[in-house]
């Protein structure tokens, strides 16, 4: 004996499981804070993507990731798909979790960059290169906001940071030890060092 089903019965498993066991608001909740997520991760791509084009300068990171760059033939972007994934193994001696944000992170930020910066010339006027650095800090403020703001995890470098004063250690002087050492590292390789190096949030 066949049972015939009507169309408006079939829902996906998920669909299902999502109505049976998560409130309408707290499905609602959470599509806003990952959408905020995805969002930011993207902006923070294009605004260090924006800086490598000024050309006037990159964050502590950006400087190390691009003078790997400079020495294989593997762009900035993967390489900080790369280092974002290294860093993750660190984590673990520290017992810290990553959550959907953390992962997002060490990949969407890197590959928007690579796809950002394949697709647009490198300007060469002073001018130009300034206003695209200026645009990086603002757009870059904008992102770490939206993508921290959203609550589901921290960037792979921030969460080593924060793994390691959790042992004891100050924040601040973990923050500057290993952007300092990052730095240096990537000024030797030929990262671009410059006013656009300031004091950065990681990611």
């Amino acid at each position: 004996m066949q049972v015939q089903l009507h169309r408006t019965t079939w829902k996906p498993l998920t669909a299902t499981f999502l109505a049976v066991g998560v409130p309408p608001e707290s499905r609602n909740r959470l599509l806003r804070r990952v959408t905020q997520l995805f969002a930011g991760l993207l902006l923070y791509g294009i605004s260090d993507s924006l800086l490598v084009l000024g050309g006037l300068g990159l964050d502590p990171w950006d400087v190390f990731q691009q003078g790997l760059a400079r020495h294989t033939a593997i762009p900035i972007g993967t390489w900080s798909i790369l280092v974002g994934i290294a860093v993750l193994f660190l984590w673990i001696p520290l017992r810290q979790r990553p959550g959907i944000g953390t992962v997002a992170n060490a990949i969407l930020v890197g590959a928007t960059m690579d796809v950002v910066l394949s697709m647009t010339p490198t300007p060469h006027a002073l001018w130009v290169r300034a206003i695209l650095m200026a645009a990086g800090v603002g757009l870059n403020g904008i992102a770490t906001g939206a993508y921290i703001g959203a609550g589901l995890g921290p960037g792979p470098r921030d969460g080593l940071m924060v793994g390691l004063a959790a042992r004891g250690y100050s924040l601040r002087l973990v923050r500057t030890c290993i952007e300092v050492t990052v730095l240096i590292a990537g000024w030797i390789l030929g990262g671009n060092v410059g006013i656009g190096s300031a004091r950065w949030p990681t990611h």
